[in-house]
């Protein structure tokens, strides 16, 4: 148990290396080693806290199977990868969170009342203290903590940030106030909690669990309070190909972007109401089919069209999961293809009606295309709308996609990501 001056001192004499290169590797030990010191610097120089210190990571998210499945109960893939939120954190003895995070304000969030508050929708506070009020709901004593963070997780990318944040304070909270009993899948739970209720966003469990559970996942929601997860067992370094996540420039943490993405699940919900259900996994698939021209009068096309991306892409998750377990790499790359090709023809979700000149997304496809000339795979990453575009590129391409792509958007855009095998996690306490 360190001090937050010792864990600083324990960080710069390198006592803590082994620790950190369990979680990352490569070039990115050095970044990581770099942002370990100097948010402990910061916590031991601007709070100097007496308590024991720690430090925590809370990963991103990529999502490779099941599009906007998960909030109907259907199947995801997903994993944790190697960007992630990092933070030094210790108990201050109060019943205030006071967070400082690179490049933001500072942030204060009283836990003497955790109701959710209509002012603080779309904002960090939001989840800060909703993670706080769901883990208080669960009968654990919630207390006050300092930290700082620091984080390479792009702020509206579709690695999802705000689901990193939300395991990031869980996993601090469930470290100083519950002794650990907190596990993936529930503080998953609470992290989606607290998007839905504080933050104000629908959204279903996947990017909680991809960042919560670690590695590679399939997760099949058909119970959402006891989801069945599937450790996926492959090796992507060994597939000839690398993960590249592009970003577009455009912001997927928009403000105006949360209706498009909630009203996904509205109209998904729509087409099940029509059947008496409140999600389309409790509808068969067949009397969806055999009801279309109904939904059509009734719940409109856009609605119909969502509707059909799910059964289809639900299938595909599944499918992928099984590809990548039997080492059919080509197999999971062709489902990759035609979910992007369902996401954009039928879930519509790669530009916003709000701004229709914007559609940095749909041009990202295009030129990914021309560069991967019928090789790899290319496709829309999480929420859609804006953000990012994922593709798994050969590597005798890598160098041309990445230029190509560079070319397009600027310098920084086009990142390698690995697939990391722990999710939300205390790495020195």
């Amino acid at each position: 148990m360190y001090s937050c001056n010792q864990l600083l001192q324990a960080l710069e004499s390198g006592r803590c290396d082994a620790a950190l290169a369990a979680v990352y590797t490569g070039a990115g030990l050095d970044g990581a080693r770099a942002r370990a010191r100097r948010v402990a610097r910061a916590l031991a120089e601007g709070c100097a806290p007496k308590g024991p210190a720690a430090l925590f990571s809370g990963p991103g998210r990529t999502e490779l199977g099941g599009n906007h499945t998960d909030h109907q109960h259907g199947h995801v893939l997903c994993a944790s990868v190697d960007m992630d939120m990092l933070a030094c954190a210790a108990p201050n003895g109060t019943n205030v969170i006071r967070i400082e995070s690179e490049g933001y304000p500072p942030l204060e969030v009283d836990l003497t009342d955790l109701a959710p508050r209509k002012e603080e929708e779309n904002s960090s506070a939001a989840l800060v203290r909703g993670v706080a009020a769901g883990i208080a709901q669960r009968g654990h004593a919630v207390g006050g903590f300092d930290a700082c963070v620091a984080s390479t997780v792009l702020s509206g990318s579709g690695l999802s940030s705000s689901a990193a944040y939300e395991i990031l304070i869980g996993s601090i909270i469930g470290h100083f106030s519950c002794g650990g009993a907190l596990d993936a899948v529930e503080l998953a739970k609470i992290g989606q909690y607290a998007e839905n209720v504080h933050f104000g966003k629908l959204s279903g469990l996947m990017d909680q669990m991809g960042s919560s559970v670690g590695g590679a996942v399939a997760i099949d929601f058909g119970d959402p309070a006891d989801p069945v997860v599937r450790p996926i067992s492959y090796d992507f370094a060994a597939s000839g190909h690398a993960l590249c996540i592009v970003d577009t420039g455009s912001d997927h943490s928009a403000k105006h972007l949360t209706e498009d993405y909630s009203n996904i699940t509205r109209e998904m919900r729509s087409v099940a109401a029509h059947f008496g259900r409140q999600f389309l996994r409790e509808v068969p698939e067949a009397d969806f089919r055999a009801a279309v021209p109904a939904l059509r009068r009734e719940c409109g096309d856009r609605a119909v069209l969502r509707a059909l991306h799910f059964y289809d892409d639900d299938r595909r998750a599944v499918q992928e999961a099984d590809a990548l377990e039997r080492g059919d790499f080509q197999g999971f790359l062709a489902l990759v293809d035609a979910s992007g090709m369902s996401s954009a023809l039928h879930l519509q979700n790669t530009w916003s009606t709000a701004d229709p000149r914007q559609q940095a997304i749909p041009m990202v496809l295009a030129l990914g295309r021309e560069l991967l000339g019928g090789t790899g795979a290319i496709r829309v990453h999480g929420g859609g709308f804006a953000g990012t575009v994922q593709a798994f590129v050969p590597c005798g391409k890598l160098e041309a996609f990445k230029t190509g792509m560079e070319a397009l958007l600027g310098p920084g855009m086009c990142h390698v990501l690995r697939i990391r095998p722990q999710g939300g996690t205390v790495i020195v306490a």
